[in-house]
């Protein structure tokens, strides 16, 4: 690949990977834009100047924001394009802004010869064969008949050296076998709903069309019906001709529209042809996994109070053959909820519920689907999650991805849709949007000035002490609180000066815990002396970053449904420390995110977003005063470790919510005071607490942690897919 020498213009891009199959090119890298306003779209172009149609997602590039820009702006600016190829002919890649455009020459035949000598398949024989399936013998054996020895030579370089097709190898090896699907066409339920599977149609490609349908008559639940309304027929009767073939399948209804009446307007119309006491909503160009209904109507006779249901999806390209960037959801999460609609695609409903909650408003189109969610939950008994990938979501090219800023629309109609959605709950909140688009905040309102008194432990370590202390009497911007300092048997005479110095002012109050080192005792003797309403829990090692932190953590807490409220704690280094606890990380529990830079959002943005946790650190916990004693406060059993994961578990399992909320900022100069688990006794404590704790919440520790999702990895907090070991090294 020959580049145009770089001058100084507003594009910067880096091509970190080039891929060629038998028919089609996978690029991998990243661009950036510096002009405001204006980011980088890619075209494909044949040597002659024709144009090639190519697919395009966005990735995470969290390095190349802070390469370019020292900070995190620009996080999705990674790329993935894919492009079919001929043999013979080269191609232009071209990059522009509307102020600068550069080419990369891509030479195909130079490009297959670097692949041949870069990619060599590492993984031993003996374990390729291992992990071999029988669909992959069919398909190579499909590829080297159509295509030639060569051509199945670089189906192999790719599905056994190239790290970024690890999905697509996850996938195979946990996708519903055979043997299964048929005992699913064969099983019987005592809730046998008819499922209206609803569909607007517009416009939509002959191949994608056939493939919708395609996708929904090879469901293993048979008692379904499709419903399609076509608003593009007065333009295009593509869809209409194309729909005789299915005339015959009494099961598939077509309703052909006079005018399109927007996304809203044609939803309104599939669902007025439903009979089911089932709705499931279906966009026209993608497709349901085959055990996808039968998953749904197991999960309403398993819970007949889940009115409402979700699955987790991914993505497939264009061509059906690339599966990738697989969304694995927590169990319903209301204020996740309330930050993005994660919940999205796949998604059923009662018909009884559907009818309480109303139609789809076209006042919310972009957002129309995130509006009508939040309705039918509002009016659920309960909602229920499907941990599997049953809805695949089609990419498309990048004429229809084209800049965000273009879309901004169903940003805003989404911001109103929550905003709406508040109102409705009577909840008095305002609602922002994140520069992640596509995300949002929600600052409650704050109910009077309640006193809050926090609460800090500390053993002569007076400088540290100072800097928590000074950070939240300079930096706080509610100010009505009192700060309890819980001395645990100093001996130092500078920390017991610098007590008498915090004493005169009035705010402060030293409170001498005389027994042995007990964080859950020391931390419930200075909740018993406290004079708030609401108790703040925080480590002597924290410093205040962020001046609102105080007054959002109290905002939230003051909600009627939530237990406690947790703070983003960061590392000096500015990389993060606590993000939220995820149950069985590590072990017990573990924080999620840790080491990652602060600016990164996370899995599907959730390290930025509000969000309910089963856990958050007592290094920075909020909890109404008469709650925490009514649950009797921390377990002293359990000295220092798992205390406060111990006690959110209690809340959650009392009814209450437990809340992240990442725009109370602090540092967390993490064990400071008390060193790490580094002597024999500290190892032996720490062993005990880990069996109360597998004692107390082994069923929840067994059925994994409903904030989570089962397929995400344990072993590390970066949410990467779980791989058993034996396929490890298979997959990377």
């Amino acid at each position: 690949m020959e580049k145009e020498s770089l001058r100084e213009v507003s594009l910067k891009y880096s091509v970190d990977q080039i891929l060629l199959s038998s028919d089609y090119v996978s690029m991998g890298g990243w661009g950036i834009s510096t002009a405001c306003g204006r980011p980088p779209v890619y075209r494909i172009c044949t040597e002659q100047g024709e144009a090639v149609p190519l697919t395009f997602h966005k990735t995470r590039r969290e390095d190349a924001s802070l390469s370019v820009w020292g900070d995190g702006r620009d996080l999705n600016c990674g790329f993935d394009i894919r492009f079919r190829y001929e043999e013979k002919q080269d191609y232009y890649w071209i990059i522009e802004n509307g102020i600068d455009e550069l080419r990369v020459f891509l030479d195909i035949r130079e490009l297959k010869k670097k692949q041949a000598k870069a990619m060599r398949p590492y993984q031993p024989v003996k374990k390729i064969l291992k992990s071999y399936r029988l669909k992959e013998l069919k398909a190579d054996l499909g590829t080297w008949r159509r295509d030639g020895a060569e051509a199945l030579k670089d189906q192999w370089k790719i599905r056994y050296a190239s790290g970024a097709y690890g999905y697509d190898v996850w996938r195979l090896k946990r996708k519903t076998s055979g043997k299964e699907l048929e005992r699913q066409r064969e099983a019987a339920f005592d809730y046998e709903p008819l499922v209206s599977i609803i569909v607007p149609a517009y416009k939509t490609p002959k191949a994608f069309l056939h493939q919708m349908i395609g996708s929904v008559k090879e469901q293993t639940y048979r008692k379904w019906e499709l419903c399609i309304a076509d608003g593009g027929a007065a333009e295009d009767d593509t869809v209409e001709k194309e729909m005789q073939a299915y005339r015959k399948d009494g099961r598939i209804r077509y309703k052909r529209l006079a005018e399109n009446r927007g996304i809203s307007g044609n939803t309104n119309e599939a669902l007025e042809m439903a009979r089911g006491q089932v709705i499931m909503l279906l966009d026209h160009d993608d497709l349901l996994s085959e055990e996808a209904l039968f998953e749904f109507v197991r999960v309403f006779n398993e819970d007949p109070e889940a009115d409402v249901a979700y699955s987790d999806e991914d993505k497939v390209s264009l061509d059906l053959k690339h599966y990738f960037d697989p969304h694995f959801k927590p169990d319903f999460n209301p204020d996740l909820l309330r930050s993005n609609n994660y919940i999205c695609h796949l998604f059923a409903a009662k018909s009884s519920v559907v009818k309480k909650a109303g139609v789809f408003c076209s006042e919310f189109d972009g957002a129309q689907d995130y509006d009508f969610i939040l309705r039918c939950v509002e009016q659920s008994r309960k909602v229920a999650h499907i941990p599997r990938v049953l809805y695949h979501w089609r990419m498309h090219p990048l004429s229809t991805a084209a800049n965000p800023e273009s879309k901004m629309y169903c940003y805003e109609a989404g911001r109103r849709a929550i905003e709406e959605h508040l109102k409705r709950r009577q909840v008095s909140a305002s609602v922002g949007m994140q520069e992640q688009l596509g995300y949002y905040y929600v600052d409650y309102e704050l109910k009077g000035e309640p006193l809050v008194s926090i609460l800090i432990p500390n053993r002569d370590e007076k400088e540290c002490l100072r800097r928590c202390v000074e950070s939240v009497l300079t930096k706080t911007k509610y100010r009505n609180y009192e700060i309890l300092i819980l001395e645990n048997n100093s001996e130092q005479e500078e920390t017991f000066a610098y007590y008498r110095e915090l004493e005169k002012d009035g705010r402060i109050r030293i409170l001498r815990w005389e027994s042995g080192f007990n964080y859950s005792a020391i931390n419930n003797f200075g909740v018993e002396n406290a004079r708030g309403e609401y108790c703040l829990l925080l480590n002597n090692d924290t410093e205040v970053l962020s001046p609102e932190w105080l007054g959002l953590m109290l905002a939230d807490c003051q909600r009627p449904e939530i237990g406690a409220v947790g703070a983003k704690l960061l590392y000096p280094d500015d990389t993060i420390q606590h993000g939220g606890v995820v149950l069985g990380l590590g072990g017990i529990a573990g924080h999620i995110f840790s080491r990652q830079p602060e600016w990164v959002p996370g899995y599907f943005a959730r390290a930025i977003l509000q969000q309910d946790y089963s856990a958050v650190t007592g290094a920075c916990l909020m909890v109404e005063r008469e709650r925490y004693r009514k649950l009797g406060g921390l377990e002293e059993m359990l000295t220092v470790a798992f205390n406060d994961v111990d006690f959110c578990l209690r809340l959650g399992e009392a009814g209450f919510l437990v809340m992240y909320e990442p725009r109370a900022r602090l540092y967390h100069h993490e064990s400071l005071s008390r060193g790490g688990e580094d002597t024999p006794d500290k190892k032996k404590r720490f062993s005990e607490e880990e069996a109360f704790m597998r004692k107390r919440w082994g069923t929840l520790l067994e059925s994994g942690d409903p904030c989570y999702n089962r397929n995400l990895t344990l072993s590390s907090g970066d949410c990467s897919l779980k791989v058993d070991e034996t396929e490890a090294s298979v997959l990377y």
